[in-house]
């Protein structure tokens, strides 16, 4: 009785006051290019620091190893497939500049969530949900919106007769095109600080999907960074964003408003395959853009001053889908009105000794665009048999058909034991099957598919 009135006087003193939250998401960055996560050849003191003075989350996945859909779940805490945000207009894994499609202004996203609770709200980077007036930030309960509406590689030089030259974007307008991006990840974390500034003295909400390193093979940085790294033109940029992530702490400790800022810091996938390699997902097998580990689970770390663990490491399950449900109830704010998919997962965020999550029982599902690859529960990933256009590229070709690990205490995938453990096996398919049920499958239509936003002429964003 006396442990639980302790929890109960804990849980009631770490929200008496609304925090600030930050949500720093990179762009095709691995758990291997941190030093915190055993990288030995970036520098990353900022980010380590983050880690140093909170928790450290090893089990901790995105929804799709690919931008857009990625993307769509952090912000509606929902499987892409259910919002419609699972493939694009055209048919390919994103969106494209001048596509039809976004994210549908019906959806509710933590923006909304947070600005119910009375937060300012601000996107600063890489939006990649729509380009279209209908789907931008602003439209999804952003104050304000600063950056490119999708990927910095999406320049005209590619489709000079489609594609308009790469836009920079300050609220609804055009306000430089080519954007410079050089000078990218400099830009936005100078307008981060402005905002935190401007907003010090109230709760805010920064949502922050940095530009870089990017889906281009040479990333961009600026002069004080560039040729600086010993990995190339990766290397600088992975430094530069540490260095903006310094800049953010520093600011909030100037401001006196660290201890009541909730800070997390992750990627929207893992690094992708280039040749020669630059980014590492180690210690995962595979690269971005599929259902592998390494595209899928993700560097997390999070940091609330005397509320979340310091240098703590935590191994639950987890998942960007669970920030909007862990958010709003950390606020006191409702839940959307529709079915969603994260959990609350508070309760971990609180005790770093908690390694059990609801993803144990319900499942987690990793999709490939429209297709269901695999399903991990507790322990145990199950990759599936695949029919129709995709295979499985992450997976180790088997003998079997299906390939079962445990990917807690063998993280590289080394030991396929689906036939010692037939049970495990039967369990993790019959939630694969009700996840087709609901949310579907390739050629298949889920009950519980919602649809995206479409607009029926799309136009180019010019200045």
């Amino acid at each position: 009785m006396k442990t639980l009135c302790l929890l109960l006087l804990f849980s009631l003193s770490a929200f008496a006051a609304k925090p600030n939250v930050i949500v720093i998401f990179v762009d095709n960055f691995g758990s291997g290019d941190l030093g915190c996560y055993g990288s030995k050849l970036h520098r990353t003191p900022h980010v380590d620091r983050l880690a140093a003075e909170g928790t450290k989350f090893t089990s901790f996945y995105v929804a799709s190893g690919v931008c857009t859909p990625s993307r769509a779940a952090l912000m509606t805490g929902c499987y892409p497939r259910r919002v419609g945000m699972h493939v694009s207009d055209t048919g390919g894994a994103v969106l494209q500049p001048l596509a039809h499609k976004g994210l549908n202004p019906d959806e509710v996203t933590i923006a909304e969530i947070l600005k119910s609770a009375d937060y300012a709200t601000m996107c600063i980077g890489k939006w990649h949900l729509g380009d279209q007036p209908a789907f931008l930030p602003t439209k999804q309960g952003f104050d304000d919106f600063f950056g490119i509406p999708y990927s910095d590689d999406m320049t005209k030089d590619r489709k000079p007769d489609v594609w308009p030259d790469l836009p920079l974007m300050r609220g609804e307008k055009v306000i430089e095109a080519p954007a410079d991006r050089d000078h990218l990840v400099k830009r936005c974390t100078e307008e981060a600080v402005r905002f935190i500034e401007q907003h010090a003295a109230s709760p805010f909400f920064l949502y922050l999907p940095h530009t870089m390193p990017g889906s281009t093979g040479h990333p961009f940085s600026s002069e004080g960074f560039r040729g600086k790294s010993a990995n190339g033109d990766y290397g600088d940029s992975v430094e530069e964003l540490d260095w903006s992530t310094g800049q953010i702490i520093a600011a909030l400790e100037r401001l006196k408003i660290a201890d009541n800022t909730l800070v997390i810091w992750t990627s929207d996938n893992g690094a992708v395959r280039r040749n020669p390699p630059q980014g590492s997902n180690a210690p995962y097998r595979g690269a971005g853009y599929d259902t592998s580990e390494g595209a899928m689970r993700m560097p997390c770390v999070m940091r609330w001053p005397g509320k979340i663990a310091a240098g703590a490491v935590n191994d639950a399950l987890c998942s960007t889908m669970d920030l909007l449900p862990t958010l709003a109830s950390i606020v006191g704010s409702s839940l959307p009105p529709h079915k969603i998919d994260g959990h609350n997962i508070s309760a971990i965020l609180f005790d770093a000794a908690k390694t059990t999550s609801p993803w144990d029982a319900d499942g987690f599902f990793y999709y490939h665009m429209d297709q269901l690859q695999a399903v991990r529960a507790g322990e145990w990933k199950l990759y599936l048999p695949l029919d129709g256009k995709f295979k499985n590229l992450s997976r180790k070709p088997e003998t079997s058909p299906l390939a079962l690990y445990d990917v807690r205490h063998d993280v590289s995938e080394q030991n396929e034991v689906s036939t010692q453990h037939p049970d495990v096996v039967q369990r993790l398919t019959q939630l694969a099957e009700k996840a087709r049920a609901d949310i579907g499958d390739i050629h298949r239509r889920g009950s519980g598919q919602r649809e995206a936003g479409m607009v029926e002429k799309a136009a180019p964003l010019l200045p």
